[in-house]
């Protein structure tokens, strides 16, 4: 007989604080997936060209060495990171902002501040819970 195995999901969660990292780490652990951290968009670029495997990327804009689009940008660049879904969860509240994060490649977008429920509902649509 056949063993079937869950796998784990693994997010990264990227944001310069850590507060935010926090509230996002516990809403994830709860929903069953593994959470790694970075404080910004270099950190988390190094990680992920270093091997570390992710399912799934959330990602503030407004970060100090390399922000959240750079970020999108240089994963969607790469074409071994192109399974990645990127979420942006920012204050960036503009349509202009939403719009250009999608075009570089940000599959969902969650403006801050956000509940629980309302991040969920995007983990929903993006068919990972």
């Amino acid at each position: 007989m056949a063993q079937f195995y869950k796998t784990v999901m693994r997010a990264l969660i990227v944001d310069d604080s850590k507060t935010v990292r926090m509230v996002l780490a516990k809403s994830l652990r709860e929903s069953g997936f593994e959470v790694l951290e970075a404080e910004d968009g270099q950190v988390a670029i190094d990680r992920l060209y270093q091997g570390e495997p992710v399912d799934l990327m959330l990602v503030d804009w407004n970060m100090p060495v390399m922000n959240g689009y750079e970020l999108v940008c240089a994963v969607r660049a790469n074409v071994l990171l192109s399974h990645i879904r990127i979420m942006m969860v920012t204050t960036e509240t503009s349509m202009t902002q939403v719009e250009k994060a999608l075009a570089a490649g940000a599959n969902e977008y969650l403006m801050k501040p956000f509940t629980k429920e309302q991040l969920l509902e995007k983990l929903t649509i993006l068919g990972l819970i």
